[in-house]
């Protein structure tokens, strides 16, 4: 819809007639025209729903841990790149945290070359997968 001087006053009517003044184009247009910024700012926020937390599905991730396998899955590994580096055992570990170190990887808030190109190229169903597929371990 386009805002004009008529849309807001009504046909016919001008702001300067009668010593009225741009004065009362600002009484009359200044809420209507707050009214439409509020709209337009809260109409793609209520149009987006918060995301529901991804469910992790351990049974899935058998599928996508096999990267993972070979530097967490060997008992008392280093690695040496970008040097040497005690690799954690991840088996029995809370699912949060996993999560949270896997988004960490990917956002760049940890920074260890092999595992923040392999956080990075897993989704937010993925990272949920591996996370119950570990926790489940012992």
């Amino acid at each position: 819809m386009k805002f004009s001087i008529t849309s807001v006053l009504g046909a016919g009517r001008s702001p300067l007639r009668n010593g009225h003044g741009w004065s009362a184009v600002a009484k009359r247009a200044l809420p209507v025209a707050l009214a439409w910024a509020a709209c337009a700012m809260a109409g793609p926020a209520a149009a987006q729903a918060p995301a529901a937390p991804v469910a992790g599905n351990a049974d899935a991730a058998r599928q996508k841990v096999s990267m993972c396998i070979g530097c967490h899955g060997i008992k008392g590994y280093r690695a040496s790149f970008p040097e040497v580096y005690s690799v954690p055992m991840i088996a029995g570990q809370n699912a949060k945290y996993i999560e949270a170190a896997l988004k960490e990887y990917a956002s760049g808030a940890r920074t260890h070359p092999s595992m923040v190109g392999i956080a990075k190229s897993l989704s937010d169903q993925d990272i949920a997968d591996v996370a119950a597929y570990y926790s489940t371990l012992k």
